[in-house]
């Protein structure tokens, strides 16, 4: 499998060609965003409107956190970030 879009290069630019802490930043946004969607999920349940389950599950978390990345809507503090020990 292969990442097509975004491209793994803009990925990487944006991590500052860091592919361990593309994957840290990629792992925890795709944990928050499925922590929300399963709280949108659970919320539609219990409103039994089909249309937000559908909303919710039309992508995989991973593939938004990546998307998010390269758009520059996630970041990082590299003050933060002991880039030797990582």
């Amino acid at each position: 499998m292969s990442i097509i879009e975004p491209r793994i290069t803009d990925l990487l630019d944006a991590t500052d060609n860091d592919r361990f802490l593309l994957c840290a930043l990629a792992s925890k946004r795709a944990h928050d965003i499925n922590d929300m969607m399963r709280g949108q999920r659970d919320r539609a349940i219990q409103l039994q409107t089909a249309v937000e389950i559908a909303k919710a599950a039309d992508r995989k978390p991973l593939s938004m956190a990546f998307s998010e990345i390269a758009r520059g809507d996630v970041s990082y503090d590299p003050e933060t970030i002991d880039a030797e020990n990582h």
